[in-house]
């Protein structure tokens, strides 16, 4: 079983001098669901190399089981501090894609024509594709063979309108993702906010925030053994 974790390498949150990056529990709570059935996992970003963490999701507030983990865990901070460059992996090496979140995405790998193309190719091949928070960003910009947007008439989640409000970026970051998701034709809906909410379609599993990233890789899981 390999898994391919793709990361963001943008750093900056917008235009307010602040740093954005990955959510780290969003990262380790899943590594650890595959880790721990014994896949072998990738980790890729744009850029490769260290990806960006987003300082706030190191804070205390925000600590769980697998970030405490994380912290802990020399070999895995090596590990993802040499990510693959995205251009030179191949849907064709692993069985399933994972994409956590953090506000990174929303700025590169939504747009990313490699992360693009890796994702239509996974579709294509039948294998889960997955994303968690603002990660199903990088859904928007993927296409079906036909042409249409790979979301469209898809039952998805991720980051809600409210949850955005709540942390007040609504106007900081590039759109709002429950609304692209929407125009894209994606049949998008959401549990309270902050609460596990995960969705199936298909082999396509998203979740919409930091507390549904195990639930998503479980369910990924399933599909793979």
């Amino acid at each position: 079983m390999k898994v391919l974790f793709v990361l963001t390498s943008h750093d900056k949150l917008g235009d307010t001098g602040e740093k954005t990056g990955f959510w780290i529990e969003e990262f380790a709570a899943p590594y650890y669901v595959f880790a721990d059935h014994n896949a072998e996992i990738t980790l890729a970003s744009p850029a490769g190399g260290q990806p960006p963490v987003d300082p706030k999701s190191a804070l205390p507030d925000f600590q769980t089981v697998a970030t405490k983990r994380f912290d802990s865990d020399s070999a895995l901070q090596d590990k993802l501090s040499n990510t693959v460059k995205l251009s030179e992996v191949s849907a064709d090496d692993y069985d399933a894609v994972f994409y956590p979140g953090g506000h990174g995405p929303l700025w590169d790998l939504a747009h990313d024509k490699h992360s693009v193309a890796l994702i239509e190719t996974f579709a294509k091949q039948g294998k889960p594709v997955s994303a968690v928070c603002h990660a199903p960003a990088v859904l928007l910009n993927a296409v079906k063979g036909d042409n249409t947007p790979l979301v469209s008439g898809k039952r998805v989640t991720g980051f809600s309108n409210s949850e955005e409000a709540a942390v007040g970026l609504t106007d900081v970051v590039p759109f709002l993702l429950e609304d692209e998701l929407k125009n894209k034709g994606a049949e998008y809906s959401q549990g309270d906010d902050w609460s596990p909410y995960c969705i199936t379609d298909g082999l396509l599993v998203t979740g919409q925030n930091p507390a549904s990233s195990e639930a998503v890789a479980e369910v990924v899981l399933s599909m793979l053994t």
